[in-house]
């Protein structure tokens, strides 16, 4: 008899991710503080804070289980999920500041301690390396949809910031080039 596990919620079934993952996140994790910043010690400790805060890494997860489906036999996965975890982390400190967010995690978010313009700066940095992870890739294909994956994010976020106050939009026009 094949004896199965019932996975209760979303966060049962992540949790079971990780642990599949674990050797492929901890190089991943390796990667990011590797390829932070020896010269601006801000990066560091801001990057640090909000790599100690957690959060779900549910994008280089997806990317690594990808990986595995496939029987991907190499390294490049850690580098691409790296540099997911960068776009992301990057558009999480515009975020903040955009929204003037002083929690995220149930911590302090980095703008509330460190100011608007170091998480937008560090931001761009992240986003900055993630495209030379990208780069050395050497695989157009994926330059390409992460050039327009972060062009949707911007233009998402600049028309929610247009949206501001505009209580007749409807879902349809947000959701519209999705």
């Amino acid at each position: 008899m094949i004896k199965t596990r019932t996975y209760n919620s979303f966060s049962d079934s992540l949790l079971q991710a990780r642990d599949y993952l674990s050797k492929d996140l901890e190089e991943v994790n390796k990667l990011i503080l590797s390829k932070l910043s020896d010269k601006v010690p801000l990066v560091n400790g801001m990057a640090g804070y909000l790599i100690q805060a957690g959060g779900k890494r549910l994008r280089p997860i997806l990317l690594l289980l990808i990986a595995r489906l496939f029987s991907y036999k190499g390294m490049r996965h850690i580098k691409l999920a790296a540099a997911i975890e960068f776009i992301h982390t990057a558009t999480l400190l515009h975020d903040d500041v955009v929204d003037r967010s002083t929690q995220r995690r149930g911590r302090p978010s980095a703008n509330a301690i460190w100011g608007d313009s170091s998480c937008i700066l560090v931001g761009d940095f992240l986003l900055s390396r993630a495209f030379e992870f990208v780069t050395d890739d050497g695989s157009l294909e994926i330059m390409e949809v992460l050039s327009r994956m972060t062009t949707s994010v911007a233009e998402g976020e600049i028309m929610q910031l247009g949206a501001i106050g505009n209580l007749e939009l409807e879902e349809k026009t947000l959701l519209s080039d999705c």
